[in-house]
């Protein structure tokens, strides 16, 4: 990194906006990252993010209506963590 003055302003700005973001991003709980390998991870869900292509997500999310009336016929079965 340079020592120039106008070069640390504009680093220090940068960092101060990403900060801003972060903040903002854990307040919803929930962010996403694109991964080295191309994949999209969802953190915020539990320890580990949950990673996928974008081919998985797609059949994950063509399948929300499935997924939501499973948990209904199956709530008394599942566990929730609050």
């Amino acid at each position: 990194m340079s020592s120039d003055p106008a070069d640390m302003k504009a680093e220090l700005e940068k960092l101060r906006a990403e900060n801003e973001a972060l903040k903002r991003t854990k307040e919803k709980g929930l962010s996403m990252k694109i991964g080295e390998k191309g994949g999209l991870s969802v953190y915020g869900l539990g320890r580990f993010p949950v990673t996928l292509y974008k081919e998985q997500w797609s059949r994950l999310l063509d399948m929300a209506d499935e997924i939501r009336a499973f948990i209904a016929a199956n709530g008394d079965r599942l566990k929730s963590k609050e």
